[in-house]
């Protein structure tokens, strides 16, 4: 197999649906516990103790999950357009006995239901690496959350190289059969990187956030 080199503009886009079922067990069963919990944490800081929340492409719910545990006072809507996903993301939560205080809702993130500045806290965590034109949901988010509200998103860097990528999963060090390895090396592709970002937001006139480099293959964009 040839050893290709990407370029920084060379995104190479992955299906926005995630909406199979095995696919969606596959992606379950990967242990993203660490990095769920961290972002977890993270956002448990950024709201008041009766807030109401929002969390774009929930998947199958593994933060709000934990969000509910550090947050008992607070109303989580968590959204995904897969609705496999979502049979997932409902037996997670009523194992984890959390149906009073998580909603779900079939949504497509881009384009939502809800009206104008309603969320103290708007989350989004490996969603915009799906979304080919991530502008759409920016804009949607930015409709969405309360003036005086906090934003918290997350995602994969893209790396520069085929080599770069190779690596960043050796070192990641997952216990990951095949599929799961190919759908991770997938979504690195598809992510944007951190300069993209930072444009992202100029266009969209954040002034109240901080763009950075949150992990070797993270970027994360936080509300100061």
């Amino acid at each position: 197999m040839e050893n290709k080199t990407y370029s920084y503009c060379d995104r190479i886009l992955e299906p926005e649906v995630m909406d199979n079922d095995i696919e969606a067990l596959e992606y379950d069963q990967m242990d993203f516990t660490e990095v769920n919990t961290d972002f977890a944490l993270l956002a448990s800081t950024l709201a008041s103790e009766t807030a109401k929340v929002l969390d774009i492409g929930t998947g199958t719910a593994r933060i709000p999950i934990i969000l509910a545990d550090l947050q008992p006072k607070w109303h989580i809507i968590a959204v995904d357009l897969a609705e496999s996903m979502l049979k997932l993301a409902q037996t997670n939560i009523e194992k984890a006995q959390k149906s009073s205080q998580i909603t779900l809702s079939l949504l497509d993130g881009k384009k939502m239901s809800y009206g104008d500045n309603i969320f103290d806290l708007v989350m989004s965590n490996s969603l915009v690496h799906h979304i080919p034109n991530p502008m759409d949901l920016f804009r949607e988010i930015d409709r969405v959350v309360k003036p005086n509200g906090s934003i918290l998103i997350r995602d994969l860097l893209r790396p520069s190289s085929e080599n770069d990528v190779e690596e960043i999963v050796k070192q990641a060090d997952l216990d990951y059969n095949p599929r799961q390895k190919q759908l991770f090396k997938d979504s690195l592709h598809a992510a944007l990187t951190l300069a993209e970002i930072q444009d992202i937001i100029i266009q969209i006139g954040w002034q109240n956030v901080e763009v950075y480099q949150s992990s070797p293959r993270h970027w994360t964009i936080k509300t100061k």
